[in-house]
């Protein structure tokens, strides 16, 4: 067995390794990162997409606390069948109705280096019509 080899960096000679396409999201990660903060009263709403689920946040980036979250393992979510478009949606409703519990009406949106399609817009959608401004 060989080494472990460490994430391609941007001077690799070769970029057509496995590990290119995690370190140009990382990338643009911490681009978009740089331009997008939450406070206590606009949190930042932060997504992140798996291959089978997608969690959000809201976090205080100042405090660095998370305030609220919710994902598709929820147990009243995971009782619902559908595809994981839908299931996005209900995630967004649902951090949706614990931000306004919590009188949060405007969040930033972070959509952690993912394009703005599919499961992510999903969970942008839902969140809008849960009363959510951004």
């Amino acid at each position: 067995m060989g080494a472990i080899k460490p994430l391609a960096v941007s001077g690799a000679k070769n970029k057509r390794s496995m590990n290119t396409k995690l370190v140009r999201r990382q990338k643009i990660r911490f681009r978009i990162r740089k331009k997008v903060a939450g406070t206590a009263t606009k949190p930042r709403l932060s997504v992140f997409r798996s291959n089978t689920d997608i969690y959000v946040q809201l976090i205080d980036d100042d405090a660095g606390k998370t305030l609220a979250s919710a994902s598709s393992r929820d147990k009243d979510i995971k009782a619902q069948k559908g595809t994981k478009v839908e299931k996005s949606k209900l995630v967004g409703q649902a951090i949706a109705r614990k931000a306004q519990e919590l009188g949060i009406t405007q969040v930033v949106f972070d959509r952690g280096g993912n394009l703005y399609h599919g499961r992510v817009k999903s969970v942008a959608d839902g969140a809008r019509e849960g009363g959510l401004q951004f």
